[in-house]
């Protein structure tokens, strides 16, 4: 087997042993060893991107929950905590680039394991387009605030630059990307380390605006109550936007052949992560309420004019006009950070694919000096950039529709690789204590809450009112949301007939070995 060509061949030979895997393991042509722990750590913040990620959610989240927006945030925690271990338990024993697609494969079979990859590679272009919107925003505000210019921060407001701007940073992040892990993770220190500093400042400056403003307000520990929602639909919206505030941190288990120490390291890097996030959402979210309130006027988080971007209007009045500039460097680094990283989950996740032949076999070429799936990592952008183009084109509220319709995926395929993790150790889970808690009872809790989420948030998807905007009478993000999911189940359809052996289960089996694993 070369490196351009990783998929399984006969007289391969295999390094090591998986646990309750059968006989060996295989790599796929990735650079091995290229990330240690903090590496794998900053990889999985930064594709999350927690500053980009609360200037587009602050306000939407409050919006729909009021008051109650930290106790959204640490709801959201929760099923995503309980699914990192899954996750966990999962890689110990089959640390794949796959992730989500091969362990699927492993516990329930070929069809629902393909539609759990289209699931999180379908999240992963969505939140790309997502995140060069975010970015060519800020780009321009930034570009206007450095020229004193209005007319320069206006050129966002005009579509044909917009998507031009977007196309070039999907381009760049591309571009790094495609060059391997070794380029990404030397960008993320800086970027990761700067949006930290940043909004840590920030932090800090709006608590002593607290009570400076006619919207401010005091804290109370009733923020903190979820009970206290007005309604379910509320709860499952501001919830749905709380998980895909916490997306990504799976980027750490997605570069699992690449990490030094692939078995463990992925999986502890992964709840680091999260550690840092619930913390820096917290912190943010109680501390813009009380400096602004989550009112829908004035500064007021929920003010449906600035809602989608409230970095951009808290900037000056809680930070000044010298450091406001700062937080616009953040947002944007945030962002440009995230772009380049969220391409390592979907371009594995496509490179497994191929190579257990679930995909075209021109998707397993691994490029032989870079080390990376290279083909996939260009589709991944050209079809990033595709999409976000027709969603701009179509969608007066592009940002908010793609994260509402994020949300639904993610929620899609954590769920099936939760009840996976479940249902591949059904055999094991009685034998000890930490069996029965991480493989069983965590992730069966954690899938069930996703499911519901998923449930719930699809039937009010359908209604036009969920996002303010329709399709045929329908609502925007259902037919978002829905469409991508059809369009895969058509996908799977025609590779049924082009790659029958692995719709058989010929290819990919529960003992089928998955790589090799760097120690």
């Amino acid at each position: 087997m070369t490196q351009l060509d990783a998929r399984p061949q006969a007289g391969d030979t295999v390094r090591g042993a998986a646990p309750g895997g059968g006989g060996g393991v295989r790599g796929k042509g990735l650079g091995g060893n290229s990330v240690g722990l903090m590496g794998s750590a900053v990889i999985g913040i930064s594709t999350v991107a927690p500053v980009y990620c609360l200037t587009s959610t602050l306000g939407s989240t409050a919006g729909e929950v009021g008051l109650q927006m930290p106790a959204v945030f640490l709801a959201g925690f929760l099923p995503m905590l309980l699914v990192a271990f899954a996750y966990r338990e999962l890689n110990r024993v089959m640390p794949d680039c796959g992730t989500s697609f091969t362990w699927t494969v492993k516990a329930f079979g070929p069809k629902i394991g393909w539609m759990c990859g289209w699931g999180l590679v379908v999240a992963t272009i969505i939140v790309l387009s997502n995140l060069a919107g975010v970015a060519t925003s800020f780009f321009w505000l930034l570009a206007g605030e450095i020229t004193g210019s209005d007319s320069v921060a206006a050129l966002n407001d005009n579509k044909a630059v917009h998507i031009l701007t977007v196309l070039v940073l999907i381009a760049i992040a591309t571009a790094i990307s495609y060059r391997g892990m070794t380029a990404t993770k030397s960008v993320q220190y800086a970027l990761v380390g700067l949006q930290l500093l940043v909004l840590a400042i920030f932090v800090v400056m709006a608590l002593g605006k607290a009570g400076d403003f006619d919207t401010s307000l005091s804290f109370s520990a009733e923020w903190l109550n979820p009970f206290a929602i007005e309604s379910f639909a509320a709860f499952t919206a501001g919830l749905s936007l709380s998980i895909f505030m916490y997306w990504g941190w799976d980027a750490c288990l997605s570069a699992n052949e690449e990490t030094t120490g692939s078995g463990k390291t992925p999986g502890r890097a992964a709840l680091i992560a999260m550690v840092v996030l619930v913390g820096s959402y917290l912190v943010t979210g109680v501390v813009a309420q009380m400096a602004v309130g989550s009112g829908e006027t004035g500064l007021g988080l929920a003010n449906p004019e600035t809602s989608d971007n409230v970095f951009a209007v808290l900037a000056g009045p809680i930070m000044g006009t010298g450091l406001g500039v700062l937080l616009f460097v953040a947002v944007l680094a945030s962002a440009a950070a995230s772009l380049q990283t969220t391409f390592i989950p979907v371009a594995r996740t496509v490179l497994a694919m191929s190579a257990y032949e679930a995909l075209p076999a021109s998707f397993s070429k691994v490029n032989p000096r870079f080390k990376t799936p290279g083909l996939a990592t260009v589709v991944a952008g050209v079809g990033t950039g595709a999409f976000y183009t027709v969603m701009t084109l179509l969608s007066e509220n592009v940002l908010t529709d793609t994260i509402y319709a994020l949300g639904l995926m993610i929620c899609f395929y954590y769920s099936l690789t939760a009840f996976a993790c479940a249902w591949y150790f059904r055999k094991e889970i009685f034998r000890t204590g930490r069996d029965f808690v991480y493989k069983g009872l965590f992730p069966v809790l954690g899938g069930l809450m996703l499911a519901a989420v998923f449930a719930k948030t699809l039937y009010d998807m359908w209604d036009p009112s969920y996002s303010g905007s329709s399709v045929g009478g329908v609502g925007t993000v259902f037919v978002i949301g829905v469409g991508l999911l059809l369009l895969g189940l058509v996908i799977m359809l025609v590779m049924r007939r082009t790659s029958p052996a692995f719709f058989r289960g010929e290819v990919l089996k529960r003992d089928t070995p998955s790589l090799v694993i760097n120690d």
